[in-house]
C-alpha cells in the first residue's frame, strides 16, 4: 500500500557551472520541491515486460519479502519485488510465464481478512490484484501448488530474491526455492540470469526514479543542515543523528537509508561507525554520513565539520585534500564519459595532497602489506583511503548504475562520489613490523602524529538527465567558508534535563 505524503512548496534556488566539456552541472537542493506524482502502473508493467525479454523460456519467479517476525518491526519490501511491482504488503510474489512471444503475469498476494486487518492495515487483496495494478491476482497460498504445475511445462525457473546472500544460514527465499528444486528435479533452477538482467534494468533510472533520489537528497541535506547547527563542543553523537533525521520525517521522507553514522574525534576515522553514543570535543572534527529514503529511494551524504566551529591547520589541510579530490572526480562526469576518470582524477589529487603534508613518501610509494608467505606491496594512499569513490543509488543506498555494466555515463545514472581520508591513532601499529616498514614509519611518523584522528568524507549524490548533471545534495555546505559560516551562526539551543542525564549516564557521577 503506498504512503501518502503532504506536498512539499518552497522557492527554488538554482545554482550552475559548466563542467568541462559536458554540458551543465545543476547543484539543486537549496529548498523543497512539489511530490511527484505516483510511479504509473505502465511503467511497472514495461519493467517486468524487459526482464522477461532479457531472458530465455521459462518461469520467472520474484519472491516478496515476509512479514518481520517480531512484532513492530517494520515491514521493507524487497527491492527487486518492488521494483517491478511497486507493491509494498508482505507474503506476495510474481510469477511471469514466457513462452516465445505470449507472457502470463500472476501476482500472489494475501486474501483480505477483516480479524487480521485489525492489527495489521488493509490488504489489496488477490480481487484488488487486477484493477489496481494490472495483473492477474492469486491467493500467495496456492504459490506452490501453481509453480509445481507451470513447471510441469517449463523446465527453467528463474529466481529472484533473497537468495544466497546469508554465510550461516538459508534465507527463507532460499528454502522455499530449494523445496521447489527438489519436488521438480527435471527443473533448472537460475537466480544468475535474472540477476544479469535486473542490475543492468535497475541500473538506468527513469525520471520518475531520478525525481524520487532527488527529492530524498534535498531533504537529506537539509537534515545535514539541522544537524550542523546543532554542533558544538559536549554535543552527543547521538542528538546530530536526532536532528536529521527528524527533519526528514517531517518532509515526509520514509526514514534513513542506513544506519546513520556519526562519528567524533577518533570515531571519525571508522569507516562504518555508527554507535553514535559520544561526546564530541572541542578541536575535533565529526564525520556524519547520513540520509533518507524517500517514497523507497535513497540518498547518500557526508559531511565533516569541526566541532569547535573552525578547522585546525592540519584539519583544514586534510579537508581540502578530500574536496579537491572530490571536484577533480566531479569534473569527469559527463554523459558518455568514462567512469574510471573519476577514480584516477581522484586517486591523483590524493596522492598529491598526502605526499605534500607528509603523510606518504610520494604519490606512488609503497610499503610492505603482504605476509612473510606471500609478499607483496600496497600503494601507501591505502593506508589512509582503503574504499571506492563511490556507487550507485536507488532503491538500495548501494544500488546498481549503469556505467558498472558499460563504463560509461549515460542519462538515468545516480551515484555518488565520496573520496576520504583517516588517520588512525594507532595507524603506525597497523603497519606490519618489517625492516622496510620500519624505514617508511621513521619517514611519516611525525606527520601522522599531528594528524592523528582526523577522518574526512565528503559524500555527494549526482543525477544524469537529459538536462544535464544535477548534484541535489548541494544544499548541505562544503565549501570550508561555507561550514565555518554556518557554525558561527548562534547555536540550537539544547535541553539542559537531557544534557545532564546523559552525562550522569556516562560519568557514573
Amino acid at each position: 500500500m503506498r504512503r501518502s505524503f503532504p506536498t512539499l512548496v518552497a522557492r527554488h534556488v538554482t545554482l550552475s557551472f559548466r563542467v568541462a566539456g559536458a554540458g551543465t552541472l545543476l547543484l539543486l537542493g537549496l529548498a523543497a520541491s512539489p511530490l511527484p506524482a505516483q510511479i504509473a502502473q505502465s511503467e511497472f508493467a514495461a519493467r517486468r515486460a524487459a526482464l522477461a525479454a532479457a531472458l530465455p523460456d521459462g518461469v520467472i519467479l520474484v519472491l516478496g519479502a515476509g512479514e518481520p517476525n517480531p512484532d513492530f518491526i517494520p515491514f521493507n519490501q524487497h527491492p527487486q519485488f518492488r521494483y517491478l511491482t511497486g507493491f509494498d504488503e508482505p507474503g506476495s510474489a510474481l510469477v511471469i510465464v514466457k513462452a516465445g512471444e505470449s507472457r502470463r503475469e500472476l501476482l500472489f498476494v494475501r486474501p483480505r481478512d477483516p480479524a487480521a486487518e485489525v492489527w495489521n492495515g488493509a490488504r489489496l487483496g488477490v480481487d484488488g490484484v487486477r484493477s489496481s495494478l494490472g495483473m492477474e491476482g492469486r491467493n500467495a497460498a496456492v504459490l506452490r501448488t501453481v509453480l509445481d504445475s507451470l513447471l510441469a511445462q517449463q523446465k527453467t525457473l528463474h529466481v529472484l530474491g533473497d537468495l544466497g546472500a546469508r554465510m550461516t544460514e538459508r534465507s527463507a527465499h532460499d528454502q522455499f526455492v530449494d523445496a521447489v528444486a527438489q519436488a521438480n528435479p527435471g527443473v533448472t533452477v537460475d537466480s544468475r540470469a535474472a540477476t544479469r538482467a535486473m542490475s543492468l534494468l535497475r541500473g538506468r533510472k527513469s525520471t520518475a526514479e531520478l525525481e524520487r533520489i532527488r527529492i530524498s537528497s534535498e531533504i537529506s541535506a537539509r537534515g545535514h543542515v539541522a544537524a550542523m547547527r546543532l554542533v558544538q563542543p559536549g554535543i552527543a553523537e547521538f542528538e546530530l543523528q536526532a536532528a536529521a533525521e527528524g527533519v526528514w520525517r517531517r518532509e515526509g521522507a520514509d526514514g534513513p537509508s542506513y544506519g546513520s553514522i556519526v562519528g567524533s574525534g577518533p570515531n571519525s576515522t571508522t569507516l562504518h561507525y555508527n554507535r553514535n553514543d559520544r561526546t564530541a570535543l572541542a578541536g575535533e572534527l565529526i564525520v556524519m554520513d547520513m540520509a533518507a529514503y524517500f517514497d523507497g529511494y535513497a540518498a547518500d551524504i557526508t559531511r565533516t565539520v569541526p566541532v569547535s566551529g573552525r578547522f585546525t591547520t592540519e584539519q583544514r589541510a586534510i579537508y581540502q585534500i578530500v574536496l579537491d579530490a572530490h571536484k577533480a572526480a566531479e569534473r569527469q562526469i559527463r554523459v558518455d564519459g568514462v567512469a574510471r576518470a573519476m577514480t584516477d582524477s581522484a586517486n591523483a589529487v590524493l596522492a598529491a595532497g598526502l605526499t605534500a603534508v607528509g603523510l606518504i613518501e610520494s604519490p606512488t610509494a609503497t610499503y610492505d602489506c603482504g605476509s612473510a608467505e606471500q609478499p607483496r606491496n600496497c600503494a601507501q594512499l591505502g593506508l589512509y583511503y582503503m574504499h571506492g569513490l563511490g556507487h550507485g543509488i536507488g532503491l538500495l543506498v548501494h544500488d546498481p548504475d549503469q556505467y558498472s555494466a558499460t563504463g560509461k555515463f549515460a542519462v538515468g545514472s545516480a551515484f555518488t562520489i565520496e573520496p576520504g581520508i583517516y588517520v588512525r591513532g594507532n595507524l603506525l601499529d597497523i603497519i606490519a613490523d618489517t625492516p622496510r616498514n620500519r624505514e617508511v614509519k621513521a619517514r611519516i611518523g611525525a606527520a601522522v602524529a599531528r594528524h592523528a584522528n582526523i577522518g574526512v568524507r565528503i559524500e555527494d549524490d549526482y543525477l544524469v538527465t537529459g538536462s544535464g548533471v544535477i548534484r541535489p545534495s548541494a544544499g548541505a555546505p562544503r565549501e570550508i567558508a561555507d561550514i565555518e559560516r554556518l557554525l558561527a551562526e548562534p547555536r540550537t539551543a539544547r535541553d539542559p534535563a537531557v544534557v545532564e542525564r546523559y552525562r550522569r549516564f556516562k560519568t557514573g557521577r
